[in-house]
């Protein structure tokens, strides 16, 4: 499976480059992600539980940056095994270009799949491999912005509504 889209991203390129070397922001946006440790320079490990057709799995894997030209481009890889379900690979390369308000994040993404997973013909994994690389950006599209979904208490509100972007303004 092979995609390519693009978004824009109402935030600057250090911003956005910072936010995908961020391991909290990552888990964050991986659909299913239950646990992600490490770092962008030796590699995450990931626990993720997804659901795809009939099957369901716990996949446990490695998700590796690579080709880091910062902050222009870089290289997101990832594989796990979920057992008797098989396993899924892919790929993700992504570029940052400055716009007139933000940042254009692109990316194309591979998958692969094997095992029972690869039994379940292209039709349903492409589906939800375009599903999961759509979910993944928009994800960190709302979190780098801070438009994600606001909690119910006002103070936890205000300060969802700053986001991602104003806590590493905080930090740098």
């Amino acid at each position: 499976m092979e995609l390519s889209a693009e978004r824009d991203i109402s935030a600057d390129r250090e911003t956005v480059w910072a936010a995908l070397m961020d391991p909290e922001v990552l888990r964050q946006c991986v659909p299913g992600c239950q646990e992600l440790t490490g770092t962008p320079e030796d590699g995450f490990d990931a626990v993720v539980v997804q659901k795809v057709g009939p099957v369901k799995a716990t996949f446990k894997g490695k998700v590796t940056l690579s080709d880091m030209d910062r902050p222009n481009s870089l290289t997101l890889n990832g594989e796990g095994k979920g057992g008797a379900a098989g396993f899924a690979k892919g790929g993700a390369d992504v570029r940052l270009g400055e716009i007139e308000d933000g940042t254009r994040l692109s990316y194309d993404v591979k998958a692969s799949v094997g095992g029972k997973l690869a039994q379940l013909g292209s039709r349903i994994i492409d589906g939800f491999a375009k599903k999961m690389a759509d979910q993944f950006f928009k994800r960190f599209q709302e979190i780098v912005e801070g438009t994600g979904e606001a909690p119910q208490d006002e103070a936890k509100e205000s300060s969802q509504k700053q986001g991602w972007l104003s806590r590493f303004k905080k930090d740098a």
